[in-house]
């Protein structure tokens, strides 16, 4: 038994979302007619370019065909994406496990949160020379750095979550003699699941942005490591294409996400969507 919310009738729901808000298809035709007209105007722009350190994107295309067809591209693509999931997934499992485990134990609380708020001031990325220093360049580094830096927002938004959770659905469970783990289950996690996805939304964008930062210092492998070493050698057109592939895997990657937040929260979203219409 879950106790989340009264969750209206999906199909009127949508049915009055789509009467009083923009339609979807607007929505989406915006989102992908964007980034095409930034291209287009970028082809314009950079068309007759002489600036060495500003390539034509004619060019720079060409260059990503290039690349694209060459093991070592595909190797580095692969490397970043996999530590980049790899990373995120261990974040968001460990923080989902111990913000529960914070929120549930106020004593434990006590003890532990100002040794985690005192490391979430740390720059993510002042951690990555630290983790170098102490473990090596290997790649177990890197997910080291990108987990821990990670952590942070899962961690404290599961626990804000799980606290601000409604104690009506406490007391009703109670009434119905659910025991503490299908409690934890079925009611306090469902209804901190807004808290918890918004924190794994920012997570992310952490583990990306560490992800990049790893793998620029002292890296073989990776995007970061081969956008780095085009700006050394002035291989200018490789180091735009690493930017742009960087930029087109943390647009893709958000775009999973969302896609996922929505449908895990699905209730969520039906039931605010009436409050509007209430």
């Amino acid at each position: 038994m879950v106790f989340t919310s009264s969750i209206p009738a999906r199909t009127s729901v949508a049915r009055r979302a789509g009467r009083s808000g923009t339609p979807r298809w607007v929505l989406v035709g915006t989102e992908v007619l964007v980034p095409i007209v930034l291209l287009a105007l970028w082809w314009v722009a950079s068309a007759n370019s002489t600036n060495a350190f500003f390539p034509p994107l004619q060019l720079i295309l060409e260059r990503l065909v290039q690349l694209v067809q060459t093991p070592a591209f595909l190797v580095d693509v692969g490397s970043s994406v996999g530590n980049l999931l790899l990373s995120f997934v261990l974040a968001s499992v460990i923080g989902v496990l111990l913000g529960a485990a914070l929120g549930l134990v106020r004593p434990l609380a006590w003890f532990v949160e100002p040794t985690i708020h005192f490391f979430r001031a740390i720059p993510p990325v002042a951690l990555v020379p630290i983790f170098v220093s102490l473990i090596g360049f290997g790649n177990e580094t890197r997910i080291l750095s990108i987990t821990l830096a990670a952590l942070f927002p899962v961690l404290i938004s599961t626990m804000d979550g799980i606290r601000g959770t409604e104690p009506t659905l406490a007391m009703v469970s109670r009434v119905y003699r659910i025991g503490s783990f299908d409690r934890l289950v079925s009611v306090t996690l469902p209804a901190a699941s807004p808290r918890i996805l918004s924190g794994m939304q920012v997570s992310l964008i952490t583990a990306f942005v560490v992800m990049i930062a790893s793998e620029m210092l002292g890296s073989s492998t990776g995007l970061g490591a081969a956008t780095l070493l085009a700006q050394q050698s002035f291989a200018i057109a490789d180091m735009w294409v690493g930017i742009l592939v960087l930029g087109v895997i943390g647009y893709a990657t958000t775009a999973v996400f969302t896609l996922f937040r929505r449908r895990v929260l699905r209730w969520y979203l039906a039931s605010q969507q009436q409050e509007k219409n209430a």
